[in-house]
């Protein structure tokens, strides 16, 4: 069999055409396209990666936060539940304070309403005791109980002490006016003479005397001369007695402090008028 190599040869041109029709025209783009497809897939899934990658981050970040939120929650909770725990025993304190002081008022109340008023008894009673004294003394005043009382008067003026002395003589060398003797009631002549010859005797002098009657004056006689006094009056008794009821009334009533025991003091007598 004869071989027709222009016929081989045209076929082998044409295969080879071919060939190069199919590499220029199908396998280069298909290849193109597939190398495009594989690069967009990998860009894609890179792109997925990227994304679940900052996916996670943003988990991450937000379960961190939450836990952070979670502490942070507990903590403020603990911190208000001790805040009002506190403030619950401040504010019971402050009751119980509040509660305790005005306690304290009530009970130092009725303390100073249970003194005021035994003081005010104490005090009544006191006043009525010596208003009932007085009056029964000036009820049994009379004219001869003045003339004993004249007479003790005038044995005043001879006991006096040398001070009491010497001023009440200068008041009467130095007075102006007649020295004033005053008696609840009018005595006669006899004791006006005695009372006046005492007084010369006794401050070594002749003295202007002027007598008087004072109602007031309860059994006692009196002499005053340019603002000195000298008296012997059953009054000044009541009165000294009433200052010295006064004072022990007065010693009660401030607060008791321990003391070391101490001897009892002799009895003081009972204390009568003073030189004034």
């Amino acid at each position: 069999m004869l071989i027709d190599w222009f016929t081989v040869g045209a076929q082998a041109l044409n295969f080879i055409v071919l060939v190069w029709l199919l590499k220029r025209f199908l396998y280069k783009p298909i290849l193109h396209a597939v190398d495009a497809r594989e690069k967009w897939i990998a860009k894609e899934l890179a792109d997925a990666g990227a994304k679940m990658a900052e996916a996670e981050k943003k988990r991450d970040e937000f379960e961190r936060k939450n836990a952070e939120f979670d502490s942070q929650r507990t903590a403020l909770l603990g911190k208000a539940t001790d805040e009002a725990a506190a403030e619950r025993q401040r504010l019971l304190e402050e009751a119980r304070k509040a509660a305790d002081v005005q306690s304290v008022k009530r009970q130092e109340t009725l303390r100073t309403e249970a003194g005021n008023l035994s003081q005010a008894i104490r005090g009544r009673t006191q006043q009525e005791v010596f208003k009932i004294a007085r009056k029964a003394l000036t009820d049994l005043a009379s004219a001869s109980l003045e003339e004993r009382m004249a007479e003790m008067f005038i044995r005043r003026l001879k006991t006096m002490d040398g001070k009491a002395k010497t001023s009440l003589a200068e008041a009467l060398k130095t007075a102006s006016d007649p020295a004033v003797v005053r008696s609840a009631f009018d005595l006669p002549p006899e004791q006006h003479a005695a009372i006046q010859k005492a007084i010369d005797d006794t401050f070594s002098g002749e003295f202007r005397l002027r007598f008087e009657t004072e109602a007031d004056l309860i059994g006692g006689i009196e002499l005053a001369a340019n603002g000195q006094k000298v008296a012997w009056s059953i009054s000044e008794y009541l009165t000294s007695l009433e200052d010295s009821i006064a004072e022990i009334l007065k010693a009660k009533e401030k607060p008791q402090t321990k003391a070391k025991p101490q001897e009892p003091e002799p009895a003081s007598k009972t204390p009568g008028p003073q030189n004034r």
